[in-house]
């Protein structure tokens, strides 16, 4: 095998922080251990990253983007949340695992996870955006009620729910969720 370079060499650091991340935590993840796992050398990964924190920051905007979930789009806001907030419960204790292996994280940095997760999403629109604007333009929901809190409040109440139980969303939650918190909101 040649020597890794570019987006290869980046794409194995990158998988070897998150592997790092996932069995050893925040706190005891170093750069030595990421580019021992990556078959590289510290100087490679000083580079790109200045500093662990910056290190996993990449990590987790990599393994974010690829747990992303594409909206549903069903012909209807309420099936399209139910369908999406189904989707994201499926993919696993995602956001929970995330915060609690960021623990160390967020205590050295002095941060949140509201801070990390508009670093995560830098510039991208989030999947409830995409949702409302074709409810806005179907006549589902009143714009003028529709803040960014209410917006995000179906994908907030989930992932309190999953981070609190530590289990999947049962389905009849995700229901009461949109049919019982969110949809009276907007309507």
């Amino acid at each position: 095998m040649g020597r890794r370079r570019g987006e290869a060499l980046e794409a194995a650091i990158l998988e070897a922080a998150w592997d790092e991340l996932s069995e050893r935590g925040y706190a005891n993840l170093t750069v030595d251990s990421v580019a021992q796992r990556a078959g590289t050398s510290k100087p490679v990964l000083y580079r790109r990253w200045a500093d662990k924190q910056e290190l996993v920051e990449a990590a987790v905007v990599r393994r974010d983007a690829a747990q992303q979930v594409t909206p549903a789009d069903t012909g209807s806001l309420r099936g399209d949340l139910i369908a999406t907030l189904t989707e994201l419960n499926e993919r696993g204790p995602y956001l929970a695992q995330l915060s609690l292996l960021l623990a160390g994280y967020f205590a050295e940095t002095e941060t949140s996870f509201a801070e990390l997760r508009r670093t995560v999403l830098a510039g991208r629109r989030s999947g409830s955006d995409e949702i409302m604007e074709r409810a806005v333009e179907r006549g589902e929901l009143d714009p003028a009620k529709l803040t960014p809190r209410i917006a995000a409040l179906p994908f907030d109440l989930l992932r309190g729910e999953a981070m609190m139980t530590l289990r999947p969303v049962a389905p009849e939650v995700i229901e009461e969720i949109v049919d019982t918190v969110f949809l009276p909101l907007v309507r």
